[in-house]
């Protein structure tokens, strides 16, 4: 991949990913963008801002209001050489869109043996706590993380959400790109010169000793701050930023697991049948004599999504991280106690 520039700069998560797309349609003139709304607009968080201005509306193209067709047209545009990034507008309306994605485009290249790639990224803003309903603050990762032959990346901050577009478009597989909508405004340094390591690992983010928690995308930041919150009162943490769902690095989450001997896992989507249950399986088979006690997983709950007035106490939040951490303690001293 060539390299974009060498200056570090300040910017929010969106501007970056807006960033790695100017970089990409400047680099290879088989990239276009493909949404609803994606053009004069800028799309509804403006992270398209000021592209189709830049390269044309046959580069930037403004779509009709059918997610089916946005994957499918992307879908044979990958297969006549283009590379297509296809804007979802929001989370909770791909599900038009997901038989395309889950019968067709992950399966085309192994379909045919492997003479047809189909180099595709799919933006998904996706996540809670924007103070909007239903089919609009979703987190259907796990939908995805089921189905062979997709690269799902889950960016938690702006130099993640740079590099990782950047790896989408250049990536001959699909890939899906969950954009943490409520942290489309943090900001950060990136540098557009120095890829970090391989997009697909998990990274430590934070040391500790007394527990682990792994999470990715939009909890990432609120991990950090329950593990502040428990240094005030003596308990160290460990945080874990996922960064990949498929595939998965379970060797660097179960690394940090059998160090502290705990673990727990938290995510925005619903526990119930939520990808924190995959993470939580590979753990205790790899690290399950290394654990003081059993995986825990925070979550939503198994609902719809709830009024925006009434998503505070769906979401995972701080305290309850560090309710899971303290059950996690705690059982691991009761199990510990004689008899």
């Amino acid at each position: 991949m060539a390299e974009a520039g060498s200056e570090i700069r300040e910017m929010v998560l969106a501007k970056a990913i807006n960033a790695a797309l100017r970089d990409a349609l400047a680099e290879d003139p088989t990239t276009l963008l493909i949404g609803e709304d994606i053009g004069p607009l800028g799309g509804v968080f403006r992270v398209t801002e000021g592209l189709q201005a830049e390269f044309g509306e046959t580069r930037v193209v403004d779509s009709p209001l059918a997610e089916s067709g946005i994957v499918g047209t992307s879908i044979g545009m990958a297969m006549r050489g283009y590379r297509p990034v296809a804007e979802i507008q929001f989370d909770g309306f791909v599900f038009p869109g997901f038989n395309q994605i889950t019968t067709q485009l992950a399966k085309i290249h192994n379909r045919t043996e492997g003479a047809v790639s189909v180099p595709v990224t799919i933006r998904l803003p996706y996540g809670g706590s924007i103070g909007s309903i239903e089919h609009h603050s979703e987190s259907p990762e796990a939908l995805f993380a089921h189905t062979a032959g997709l690269r799902i990346l889950a960016p938690s901050n702006p130099q993640d959400a740079y590099w990782m577009t950047r790896a989408a478009i250049a990536s001959q597989d699909p890939v899906i790109v969950m954009e943490p909508k409520r942290r489309y405004w943090l900001k950060g340094p990136v540098d557009t010169a120095a890829a970090p390591q391989d997009v697909h690992s998990a990274q430590v983010i934070r040391e500790g000793s007394d527990a682990t928690i792994a999470t990715y995308g939009p909890l990432v930041p609120v991990a950090l701050a329950a593990a502040e919150a428990a240094a005030e009162d003596g308990r160290s943490l460990e945080v874990v930023d996922v960064r990949s769902i498929s595939p998965l690095d379970d060797e660097t989450i179960a690394r940090s697991a059998a160090k502290t001997g705990r673990l727990v896992v938290a995510h925005e989507a619903p526990t119930f049948g939520g990808f924190g249950a995959e993470i939580a399986a590979r753990v205790a088979e790899r690290a399950h004599h290394r654990l003081l006690a059993p995986v825990l997983r925070v979550g939503g709950f198994h609902m719809p999504y709830p009024p925006s007035h009434q998503e505070g106490r769906y979401l995972p939040d701080i305290d309850r991280m560090l309710e899971a951490v303290e059950r996690s303690v705690a059982h691991s001293s009761r199990a510990s106690s004689p008899v």
